[in-house]
């Protein structure tokens, strides 16, 4: 009989297409991928894997069994997905994806609540930029992730997955104290034409974003400096190094120095969580579609968000709009 872990070890590398690949999304040792491929060619006595140059590829065999091991998965999940509804109880293991300030700014109340209410539920995170958590979630590799979009740059969700709104966060523009626009009430994008930019690493949806943003503007962005953390992006701002944008969610403390003005037309991030179409019959993923919504509805209200050490009137409430039922 066919191993079910071989089984998808095998699935692993017929999607990430490589043994390092499929090692990382399984969690697992590059050795031990390669130990389960070993003993599923034995299982059936044939070679599922070919050497490719420095990797490797599946043989004829190997992709014909791939195709079967991806069937034979999905139908264990939807088997698993009906077994914890009929039970209806939320117990077992879900593993979630955020970006980084959706994760900084939302998980930490989803997962006490989920804990509270949900004492048999193990929860595990991580860290993914949207367009990875969305491949995540289609491979397999998470049940859940939380992804942003922009109002005027929205990210494609595939076939196959459903997506329940959660909030909108509205970043301001950061800018030193000494700004010449640092004691505006709001600003447009075009006053910073002159401007050099602190931005987000290139090839990430964010940065794409900016660079479409400002040009649609009729601005040719400068970009300075690049950097993933906000922290680190809001501390070059509070050294004079440019200007930058910041959302709200997940902000935390803002540095001394650092003034953030609104944007008169504003700018919206659009935050949602997507998983499988049908996976929503889980009571675990029904559970933490609301722990998520309650987190978003909770920062409506005035709170840190709008940041430690910003000057009086640099920021105002947290402007984020409620979540949309879409569950039943």
């Amino acid at each position: 009989m066919l191993n079910l872990e071989r089984l998808r070890t095998l699935d692993a590398l017929a999607r990430h297409g490589s043994v390092s690949g499929a090692a990382e999304g399984l969690h697992i040792t590059t050795s031990a991928v390669s130990q389960q491929m070993s003993k599923l060619e034995r299982e059936v006595g044939q070679q599922l894997l070919a050497k490719s140059g420095r990797g490797v590829r599946l043989t004829d065999a190997g992709q014909l069994l791939a195709d079967h091991a991806a069937r034979i998965l999905s139908q264990v999940e939807l088997a698993q997905s009906d077994i914890e509804a009929q039970r209806g109880e939320v117990v077992g293991e879900i593993r979630l994806s955020a970006f980084p300030t959706a994760a900084r700014g939302l998980f930490p109340a989803v997962l006490l609540a989920l804990r509270a209410d949900h004492p048999e539920l193990r929860v595990h995170t991580r860290e993914l930029e949207p367009e990875d958590g969305i491949r995540a979630v289609i491979r397999g590799d998470v049940d859940l992730a939380v992804v942003l979009d922009w109002s005027n740059k929205r990210l494609p969700v595939p076939g196959g997955l459903a997506k329940a709104e959660l909030l909108d966060d509205v970043p301001d523009i950061a800018m030193p104290a000494g700004h010449r626009l640092a004691d505006r009430a709001e600003v447009d994008l075009e006053e910073f034409a002159d401007d050099e930019w602190v931005s987000w690493p290139e090839g990430e949806f964010c940065y794409d974003w900016l660079m479409f943003t400002l040009r649609s503007k009729g601005i040719e962005p400068r970009i300075a400096h690049l950097a993933g953390e906000h922290h680190t992006q809001l501390a070059l701002i509070a050294a004079g190094m440019g200007v930058c944008v910041a959302p709200r969610l997940g902000r935390g403390p803002v540095p001394d120095g650092v003034r953030l003005v609104p944007v008169r037309q504003k700018m919206r991030r659009h935050v949602h969580a997507v998983w499988r179409t049908g996976a929503d019959r889980r009571p675990s993923i029904r559970a933490a579609v609301t722990a998520l919504r309650t987190a978003g509805r909770e920062l409506d209200a005035p709170s840190s968000q709008d940041g430690e050490g910003c000057p009086q009137g640099a920021d105002g409430p947290a402007s984020f709009r409620k979540s949309q039922e879409v569950m039943d």
